[in-house]
């Protein structure tokens, strides 16, 4: 298996994933090759939680253009994960 750290890149912070946390999820960007077994797994070995269920979805990058010159942001994968009930919260935001 890759390290757990490879797999989650970072939590993606935004009003829509700061109001999911309310309901036990939490929205993450990962590798886009890893699958949802690897996500849950490394989920759970770096917060110490169990998860209930994982989502994840691609997203494609936007074509930018910059005078004449145009390029493309790169893909990347999102993941929202469901916590179980009894399952402690993750700290997103560290005080």
């Amino acid at each position: 298996m890759k390290n757990p750290r490879d797999i989650i890149r970072r939590p993606v912070i935004t009003e829509e994933s700061t109001d999911l946390m309310e309901e036990k999820k939490y929205v993450f960007e990962v590798d886009p090759r890893a699958n949802k077994v690897e996500v849950k797994k490394a989920i759970e070995e770096i917060f110490g939680v169990k998860v209930d269920k994982v989502n994840t979805m691609r997203v494609k990058g936007k074509v930018k253009r910059y005078g004449r010159y145009s390029g493309r942001r790169p893909e990347r994968k999102k993941a929202i994960v469901t916590l179980t009930e009894d399952s402690k919260a993750i700290e997103v935001f560290e005080v």
